[in-house]
């Protein structure tokens, strides 16, 4: 009895210790597997990482490829002998002195002109406020030099009505006197105004009495004249005080 309880208990060790090693086994393929399975996938991340880097430095590359055609070739300069340098700089030194000279020249004669201008138009203007002056005041000269003859006339003609014997002499002499005058009168412009029998015209004419018109025909007509007016070159200087029929 007692060997077959050994028996049996060494059997199920044996059968315990077989499971154990089976479910070792196991778990040691499982895990080589699963470490397979990572490393495959470090390498497929690895050779995708690679080849993109590869793609990118291909497309930089072709991209500065591009950029180097398309830039355009570099100018020539061509850089100045610095022994001729400092003969061009002394020439252009020479022309601007020359032409700020001829412009200077030419500054100092527009200066003079002017002054010159200046001074003749100053001269103008004296001259002529001086002429305009002596015009007002010498306006009427002309006219009073006409008008001494008839000063003398009259001279004369009062003298002789002292020693006249007859009235129709002195009549006479003033009836020259008058158309002397008239006669001056004209040729300085000077005209009478038409009044009598003609229509009242209130341009011409200034009515200081009124009287009732004998004729029907005879109304608004100047049937007197007090006074006669006149006109100086066309310009009513006096109007002529009429009686007007109404």
């Amino acid at each position: 009895m007692a060997r077959l309880l050994y028996l049996r208990g060494e059997g199920c060790a044996r059968f315990i210790s077989q499971i154990i090693k089976n479910r070792y086994n196991m778990s040691e393929k499982e895990e080589d597997k699963q470490q397979q399975n990572v490393a495959s996938e470090v390498e497929d991340k690895e050779q995708q990482t690679a080849e993109a880097a590869e793609d990118q430095t291909k497309a930089t590359a072709k991209a500065d490829q591009a950029t180097v055609d398309d830039k355009p070739a570099e100018e020539t300069v061509d850089v100045p002998d610095s022994d001729a340098q400092p003969v061009d700089n002394a020439a252009a030194d020479n022309a601007d002195s020359a032409k700020l000279a001829e412009l200077q020249a030419k500054i100092d004669k527009m200066h003079n002109d002017y002054l010159l201008l200046y001074a003749d138009f100053q001269n103008y203007k004296k001259r002529t406020l001086k002429e305009k002056s002596d015009l007002i005041k010498s306006a009427g000269e002309s006219i009073f030099v006409n008008m001494l003859p008839l000063i003398d006339d009259v001279e004369r003609a009062l003298q002789s009505i002292d020693k006249a014997d007859a009235i129709d002499g002195v009549k006479e002499g003033v009836e020259l006197i008058h158309n002397k005058f008239t006669a001056f009168l004209s040729q300085n412009g000077v005209k009478p105004i038409e009044a009598k029998d003609q229509k009242f015209d209130t341009e011409l004419h200034e009515a200081i009495a009124q009287m009732p018109a004998p004729t029907p025909d005879k109304k608004d007509v100047v049937i007197d004249c007090t006074q006669k007016g006149y006109t100086l070159n066309d310009k009513v200087i006096r109007f002529a005080k009429v009686v007007v029929a109404k």
